[in-house]
């Protein structure tokens, strides 16, 4: 996931814009940020560990001043989650800084950390004083370092010559003193949207965070794009063509609900997954439930095609983030009860119909059905509207390995006996794709069925802690110098 958020915009107060972007992209990510701004000379970094209103306060936010910022929210795939591996990245260098922000995963990272081994000494990498700080082991910080490294071209044309070479999924927003980018994968898999404000621009991983800051939706950053702004005004090139592969899941969990990707509604995908539940998966019940809030459209979808009334089962605390991002299994299932509980007026004496957007591991819905059983609930019917996840993505979300995912070792029946259910029910991969309004030739499914868009390498070569597992040892891994 992550959430990448960038401005443009002389005479605004870019470091404001750029946090009320990343509070409106808190979903993507809730374990660290960060925020770049230069003046035109310098460029200051400050990221930290949590939220974004606990990272940022009215002190740091007044202590930006420039006219164009970077700014990132993060949920870790490659790298642990530590401030080390905190974005934006960031390289001072004697021919310019750059800061970057990534959502995505890449898939040759190994390669390109061999690339970035082969470059000559980091002698041109100005001492900025900062402390002895630990080596950061993401993606993101061998992309920042190989496009640092352009002593005999512009940022602009290095990264037209890299960015062919990077694989995986990439939405990135970087910066130099001067200039904003924006570049998106031949894939599309992460989106990226472009917003135009009326003194400048904007570029955000939804378009949701555009409406948040006021800009106005201009387009979607095409796959294989860079776009290029700076006082000159706007302009894109064409890195690779477009080979359209987004992510399904975007529709069915990640994004906002009031995002639209691809020129589909969020927010009606999910109902409309919602009513092809009900088509696929009727039972005779006296009430619809969903799991807030992801579960929400897609419930009030199954009400209105079941004619089952729609009601509120649980009531969630709107305080704590959400369970399924958190890095560790003992956090996912100590989060579980702070998260919900059941409302036991509305459930007690019922037959329940729970809707939630999908089933990974299991924890979550075994403590969920649990909870609803002690409340009363006489059946307890779990409708899911997504396919059952059998595969691990690679391409920017921390799902669990094979062996982990509860829809590996079981079948339907099985997983239902084994989180409590009295029937379950999974939407159709059809069902699911014909809710975006996309063809399937233009979407990732990778994770329900297997099939990689982008072709993966050995096993050996993957996983997220394979920098902290190789480089480390070697000392190749690489330092970053914010927050003096």
């Amino acid at each position: 996931m992550c959430g990448v958020f960038g401005v443009w915009a002389p005479g605004e107060d870019v470091a404001k814009l750029t946090y009320f972007g990343l509070y409106a992209l808190q979903h993507r990510g809730q374990e660290s940020a960060g925020i770049s701004v230069s003046n035109g000379r310098q460029i200051l970094v400050y990221k930290d560990m949590g939220l974004v209103s606990q990272v940022f306060d009215e002190n740091a936010l007044a202590s930006f001043a420039g006219h164009l910022a970077v700014g990132h929210c993060r949920y870790s795939t490659t790298g642990a989650s530590t401030w080390e591996n905190a974005q934006p990245t960031f390289r001072p260098t004697e021919l310019g800084s750059i800061a970057l922000g990534h959502n995505g995963n890449l898939i040759n990272t190994a390669e390109l950390a061999d690339m970035m081994a082969a470059l000559p000494s980091d002698e041109g990498e100005l001492d900025i004083h900062a402390r002895d700080l630990e080596k950061a082991t993401n993606d993101t910080s061998i992309v920042t370092a190989l496009l640092a490294h352009h002593p005999d071209q512009s940022l602009e044309a290095r990264a037209l010559e890299l960015l062919p070479q990077v694989n995986g999924a990439f939405s990135f927003v970087f910066m130099n003193e001067n200039t904003l980018y924006a570049a998106r994968d031949p894939e599309g898999i992460r989106p990226l949207v472009l917003g135009r404000l009326d003194r400048g621009w904007v570029v955000a991983s939804e378009d949701a965070a555009l409406a948040t800051v006021g800009a106005s939706v201009v387009r979607e950053v095409e796959p294989g794009e860079m776009i290029v702004i700076d006082e000159d005004g706007l302009r894109s090139h064409r890195f690779a063509e477009p080979r359209r592969k987004g992510c399904v899941f975007e529709y069915v969990y990640l994004a906002r609900p009031d995002a639209t990707i691809a020129g589909r509604s969020v927010h009606e995908a999910r109902v409309e997954m919602g009513r092809q539940l009900a088509r696929e998966f009727p039972v005779e019940a006296d009430l619809v439930i969903p799991v807030p809030e992801s579960g929400t459209p897609a419930a009030s979808g199954y009400a209105l095609e079941s004619g089952i009334p729609f009601g509120q089962g649980f009531v969630k605390n709107a305080y704590v983030g959400r369970t399924f991002i958190q890095p560790s299994q003992t956090l996912r299932q100590l989060g579980i009860r702070l998260k919900l509980n059941a409302l036991e007026h509305m459930i007690r004496g019922k037959r329940i119909v729970v809707v939630d957007d999908s089933i990974v591991r299991g924890n979550t819905q075994r403590a969920q059905i649990r909870m609803l059983r002690e409340a009363g609930a006489l059946e307890v019917h779990v409708r899911i509207s997504s396919p059952p996840v059998k595969w691990p993505c690679f391409y920017g979300i921390d799902f669990a390995t094979r062996a982990e995912l509860i829809a590996n070792g079981l079948d339907v029946d099985e997983i239902a006996a084994s989180v409590g259910a009295d029937s379950l029910g999974y939407i159709s991969l059809d069902g699911m794709i014909d809710a975006t309004g996309q063809e399937q030739s233009s979407l990732c499914t990778a994770c329900f069925t297997g099939d990689y868009p982008i072709e993966l390498p050995d096993e050996s070569l993957l996983g997220k802690h394979l920098l902290e597992a190789s480089l480390i040892p070697h000392g190749e891994a690489l330092p970053v110098l914010n927050n003096p």
